[in-house]
């Protein structure tokens, strides 16, 4: 229980009504949830304006609204906080609330198109093993040290943030990674927070069925570094054509990352790799790694850039990324008896499915097929559905095109909108039945081919006319394969 006026402190207040001594519980933006002696904020979103469920708050128990219209109705017995933006305001109220946790832990985001689950996940548990205690806040996850919080978002709302930090704080984390994603930094969920670092991974084509224009996109990713203080660090992705332009107007020290750049603060080369691993030259040491292609490369490098700007000893750091084994659904990889290969990679947009197959490409023997399963989401970027099936069936000895997350909207219909992309259907087959196209893949699969099954990674689910169903391709490809 804290008071009104002691929560508030951090606004930009344009008028209040009513008593700032009132006790608040709890903090809502949902007028579902609201408890009694709470406070809620009416936001205005895409889909819905919080101002209307105003009288529906109030009668659950809300003592204190906030505002960016002040409404007509007046309850004398409720106090109102206008403000000029609400979701803004929600961040700083819930920090205030939870007792500012981002200012008691080091807190370091990540953001980027490809690589930010991985990155996070990989950061926390290296500094696991390093002796921490950490949280973690991802699209498969949250954790707080050991214990797993199931996660719902790439990036959770303001209030559930500060909660699962304060919580952190309690537990006695002197570390949190956070993926950061467009819609988060768009929608203001990360206001009120202080980062101790942020990262640049790379930026391509996604999330235009939101952002409208990539140079929106751009914009978005852009914020954030944009917001970073001056005590953070600011590290990028040297190699990405947009790396230094996001870090352009950051008030945080730069430092950069890259394979190529030969004027990145932190460099790294791969000398060999297959599906084991690989071995890298990582600031001129050498390293063999579990992990392997060259968007684990950066990722790895990034992660090492990471450990040393918080003050990881090099050898520490090096020691520590050469045990680290992948995240969930990236790059799994798995061996049937008759040495079948069967890959499941999350990669969901063009760049990330190209990164994958040019991995495996790199590793394939000319004796060995490349069969690729591969879909594209319902009620998302419609544009990239026929980039992602021309670069599939580019890279690949055989395509089967199937669905993933269909939504709302007609699978056969957007698979054939990826057909759009396929000027030779000689090796395309299409599937509407996901389970049905990994059997197909495996039958079709000769003793070491190679099957890549892209899209979905750790989700256990295949939403279908708003509603989830259990499908997890994991299970799917070693129930064919008869692996245990």
């Amino acid at each position: 229980m804290k008071k009104c006026e002691d929560i508030i402190r951090n606004l930009k207040i344009k008028k209040t009504i009513g008593s700032l001594s009132t006790t608040i519980s709890g903090i809502y933006f949902d007028s579902r949830k609201v408890c009694p002696q709470s406070m809620y904020v009416a936001q205005k979103g895409t889909q819905h304006d919080g101002h209307v469920f105003i009288a529906m708050a109030i009668e659950k128990g809300a003592v204190c609204v906030v505002v960016e219209d002040m409404p007509q109705d007046i309850n004398q017995s409720v106090t109102y906080i206008q403000v000029e933006d609400t979701s803004e305001a929600l961040g700083y109220l819930a920090s205030s609330f939870y007792g500012n946790p981002s200012q008691k832990i080091k807190l370091v985001g990540i953001t980027g198109t490809n690589g930010k689950t991985t990155t996070v996940t990989l950061l926390q548990r290296l500094f696991i093993q390093l002796g921490y205690k950490v949280g973690l806040l991802s699209t498969i996850e949250n954790k707080i040290n050991d214990t797993i919080i199931p996660s719902t978002h790439t990036t959770p709302d303001a209030v559930t943030i500060n909660q699962l930090l304060a919580k952190m704080c309690e537990e006695g984390c002197e570390y949190c990674f956070m993926e950061v994603s467009s819609h988060a930094i768009v929608q203001k969920r990360i206001s009120g927070l202080l980062f101790t670092g942020g990262i640049f991974s790379n930026i391509t084509h996604d999330h235009l069925d939101y952002h409208k224009t990539f140079k929106e996109y751009i914009q978005a990713k852009k914020m954030f570094f944009d917001n970073l203080p001056s005590t953070a660090f600011a590290l990028s992705n040297m190699d990405d054509a947009n790396g230094v332009v996001m870090l352009q107007n950051t008030k945080a020290p730069k430092t950069y990352y890259g394979l190529l750049n030969a004027t990145a603060d932190y460099k790294a080369k791969i000398n060999e790799l297959d599906f084991h691993g690989m071995h890298l030259i990582v600031d001129n040491e050498d390293v063999w790694v579990t992990l392997t292609g060259v968007f684990n490369a950066y990722n790895l490098l990034a992660i090492y850039a990471t450990a040393r700007l918080l003050g990881i000893n090099k050898t520490d750091a090096l020691c520590g990324i050469s045990t680290l084994t992948s995240a969930e659904g990236r790059f799994n990889v798995f061996i049937s008896d008759n040495g079948v290969i069967a890959i499941v990679d999350y990669a969901h947009t063009p760049d990330a499915l190209q990164n994958v197959l040019n991995t495996i490409r790199k590793i394939q023997k000319p004796t060995q097929k490349l069969i690729t399963v591969v879909g594209c989401g319902g009620n998302r970027d419609k544009n990239k559905r026929p980039e992602m099936a021309k670069i599939a069936n580019d890279l690949s000895s055989q395509l089967i095109i199937t669905s993933d997350n269909p939504r709302d909207e007609d699978p056969e219909a957007i698979i054939a909108d990826m057909m759009k992309g396929i000027i030779n259907h000689e090796k395309v087959l299409t599937l509407v039945n996901r389970e049905q196209a990994i059997k197909l893949a495996v039958r079709l699969a000769d003793k070491r081919d190679i099957i890549l099954i892209a899209g979905k990674g750790h989700e256990k689910y295949q939403e279908i006319k708003g509603v989830k169903h259990h499908f997890d391709d994991v299970e799917i490809v070693k129930k064919y394969l008869s692996i245990n």
